[in-house]
């Protein structure tokens, strides 16, 4: 698509000079990531308590986990391409500060109800990260822009990798609701940090939101490694959220019988993921991003078929079988980390003067698929259980596979 075609023509110039990117500054940006998405898989791990408290059937419990991925979503498409309209900065402290409010809301919500609309909102508010992330690579040189996504994607995919294990630690011992109050305190204390130390960030024009909006159609239509990277990724994600939404139930059963807190260190162990976010950014920066791509997608394929066999059966036990299941969620969570990083490093050298609107874009799909996967996840266990959990997810990641094979160049 050329440029005089977009829409928002008005934000086609080359990104304003800004303050270096430094190291302690690339840290700050990969610890404010981690923070804020805590809220969108922390309720993953918490599905087992929420849903019962609030009257919630076994079959309905997805849709706690699917609430806030859902919400993130739609403020992906609708808030982050306002990246490219005001200036970054006091935007992302303005959203943050949204978020702080809903989640101090949602630790007070008497209904299911109210607490799945809070959870939206804090979804939505959480699409402050796509903020962060493409103000970082913006800030990057173009030839260490696959490594300082990847080190910020480290943070966020730790984040993502430990929320699960904190969620389930402080619900332990406080309640699910202390997990929501202990977020909103968090990212007050980010947010005072982000207002000190964020650099302001202008776009490279002005244009109004309404063309904006219109001009994301036309940026997936005429971006075909967005089109590609957006649904592998998208198919990740729902393997993903399909797996870590059903292993707690499956891991509170026999002969696992974990509590909480076992399910707790269970979920630290993927925490494993997230070494291999800066390693993608390399392999991509080398030119080797179909190649790691596939590769992502044959261990995804792996983590399930080791995970259908380790929750089936007895194979030397209850130990040995929780080994297994450690194992292939380490393996699956490495899978869809490389194929994030790789999908978000393609699309972060697509379009600068459109940077904001692309990773709205891409986050945005991969999420949908996040949200879809942990809304089947309680349907599926509640008719097929464990087996079915597995198959689902060895078949979306065979379908990343086919994209992969049906794909053009990078």
């Amino acid at each position: 698509m050329s440029h005089a075609s977009d829409p928002a023509s008005g934000l086609l110039a080359a990104d304003r000079a800004g303050p270096p990117l430094t190291r302690p500054l690339i840290i700050l940006f990969a610890v404010a990531v981690a923070v804020i998405v805590t809220n969108l898989f922390a309720p993953q791990t918490l599905v087992g308590l929420i849903g019962p408290a609030l009257g919630l059937s076994e079959a309905a419990s997805g849709f706690i986990a699917m609430a806030s991925l859902l919400g993130y979503s739609a403020g992906l498409f609708l808030l982050v391409p306002l990246a490219d309209l005001f200036e970054n900065r006091r935007l992302i402290l303005r959203i943050l500060l949204a978020a702080v409010l809903a989640a101090a809301l949602a630790a007070l919500a008497p209904t299911a109800g109210s607490l799945l609309v809070l959870l939206f909102l804090l979804g939505a508010a959480c699409s402050a990260i796509q903020m962060l992330v493409p103000l970082a690579a913006a800030m990057a040189p173009p030839e260490r822009r696959g490594q300082v996504v990847g080190d910020v994607m480290s943070g966020l995919m730790a984040g993502i990798l430990l929320a699960r294990p904190l969620a389930s630690l402080v619900a332990d011992t406080l309640g699910w609701r202390a997990f929501y109050g202990i977020s909103a305190m968090a990212m007050g204390v980010l947010a005072a940090v982000l207002a000190v130390r964020l650099p302001e960030r202008w776009p490279a024009g002005r244009s109004r939101y309404r063309l904006l909006i219109q001009s994301l159609g036309a940026l997936l239509l005429a971006e075909p490694v967005l089109r590609r990277r957006a649904l592998t990724a998208c198919l990740s994600m729902a393997a993903f959220s399909l797996f870590w939404t059903a292993v707690a139930l499956r891991l509170a059963e026999a002969p696992f019988d974990l509590g909480q807190r076992g399910i707790a260190v269970f979920a630290l162990v993927g925490a494993a993921g997230a070494v291999v976010a800066p390693l993608a950014g390399r392999l991509g920066d080398r030119g080797l991003t179909r190649a790691a791509t596939v590769l992502s997608h044959i261990i995804l394929i792996a983590a399930f078929g080791l995970a259908a066999w380790a929750g089936t059966g007895d194979h030397g036990g209850p130990a040995v079988m929780l080994v297994l299941m450690g194992a292939s969620a380490v393996l699956l969570d490495v899978g869809a980390t490389a194929d994030q990083t790789l999908g978000r490093r393609a699309v972060n050298l697509l379009r600068p003067e459109a940077r904001g609107r692309l990773n709205g874009l891409f986050v945005g799909l991969f999420f949908l698929g996040g949200a879809v996967g942990s809304a089947v996840a309680g349907a599926a266990w509640a008719f097929g259980g464990w087996l079915l959990i597995c198959g689902l997810g060895t078949a979306l990641g065979a379908a990343g596979l086919v994209v992969d094979a049906l794909g053009g160049p990078e």
